[in-house]
């Protein structure tokens, strides 16, 4: 049975940071991409990190975001430095091998506010 959980969520302080955790069982993480999505209120989703060999990341996150897997533990994990109020949304992570192999968590929920 495959599963994909994410945690770490939460409320903080703009400036601060987060790290965010994606478990993973049931299918050979070292063969999927892995990403982090995330979707705010009345916005589409919007991918915001990948790791597969590489990493890559979008321009409202590159420099403050860093993706990172343990491939031993099946966890991918999203560290987030410098969080801004714009960073709030709901955070999804992404197992992906093939059109018919794509796996996504339930989301949690990061909020920055003062």
């Amino acid at each position: 049975q495959v599963q994909v959980v994410e945690s770490g969520g939460g409320l903080v302080q703009p400036g601060e940071s987060l790290r965010l955790s994606c478990v993973t069982s049931g299918f050979t993480f070292t063969a999927y991409r892995m990403s982090w999505y995330r979707q705010a209120p009345g916005k589409e989703r919007e991918l915001i990190a990948t790791s597969f060999g590489s990493t890559n990341y979008a321009d409202s996150v590159k420099g403050r975001f860093t993706i990172s897997r343990d491939n031993a533990k099946a966890t991918v994990y999203l560290q987030m430095n410098s969080l801004k109020a714009e960073d709030t949304a709901v955070y999804y992570c992404k197992a992906r091998h093939s059109p018919t192999e794509e796996y996504w968590g339930q989301g949690t929920q990061v909020t920055v506010s003062s």
